[in-house]
């Protein structure tokens, strides 16, 4: 019995986005990690997958990814990314009725790995895009979504803290932000991310131990498409 985490499975099996575009190491990823997977992942398992699973826009274009996801062994809990777009703001109850001991998604509440609560959000950080208005209405609404996360989970009298975001906590303009403030306050012992592609965007926020905790980065190609054991 395990955890492990792996975000931006990109899956595209019932849509024509091949994702070798993106770099050589790319082509036929999706048996990379099906192989990988397959090696690692027991059925005691427990997986997070940090958002961007499917290019399909609707759950109908997104069956053949889902029965991609479903047919690997483990329990699955699924966080939303920003490419998600099944995935509706509003829905996530709709999701998980759907889904309902199948699949699992995080997002406005928790869920539990032994003694440790999984808390989560989408989250969101300056890539140079947005004004000024905009960054900050996404912001509070995605760190609202975490308080959430987080609360729930102390009110069901959780007091051990994992916490995934899609998005990195940082970015390169941003050397702390409401993200890593909340992990302080609520003493996360780890922040679990994805978002970042590309060696020249893999140290775009931290990796490794600060402020007590530890940051981790698990996008699929920092990965080489293999999940990554968060703990025992």
């Amino acid at each position: 019995m395990a955890l492990y985490a792996i975000g931006d499975l990109h899956l595209s099996l019932g849509e024509d986005k091949p994702m070798d575009v993106f770099g050589e190491n790319w082509k036929d990823h999706e048996k990379k990690i099906e192989k990988n997977w397959q090696k690692l992942i027991g059925e005691s398992d427990t997986v997070v997958l940090t958002g961007d699973h499917s290019w399909g826009r609707s759950l109908e274009e997104c069956r053949e990814d889902f029965d991609y996801i479903l047919a690997l062994p483990g329990r699955k809990i699924l966080l939303r990314g920003n490419h998600d777009m099944f995935w509706e703001a509003k829905k996530t109850k709709k999701l998980n009725d759907f889904f309902v001991g199948r699949l699992e998604f995080l997002q406005d509440n928790y869920y539990t790995y032994k003694d440790y609560a999984l808390v989560g959000t989408k989250g969101y950080c300056y890539e140079g895009k947005d004004s000024e208005e905009h960054y900050e209405k996404l912001m509070e609404r995605e760190l609202q979504r975490l308080k959430t996360s987080f609360e729930v989970a102390k009110a069901g009298g959780c007091r051990k803290f994992l916490m995934f975001l899609h998005f990195p906590p940082t970015s390169i303009g941003e050397p702390e932000s409401g993200f890593t403030r909340m992990a302080e306050e609520y003493g996360a012992e780890q922040v679990i991310y994805s978002h970042c592609h590309g060696t020249e965007h893999f140290d775009d926020s931290y990796k490794g131990r600060v402020n007590g905790i530890e940051y981790r980065l698990v996008s699929v190609d920092y990965l080489n498409f293999k999940p990554l054991k968060i703990m025992d």
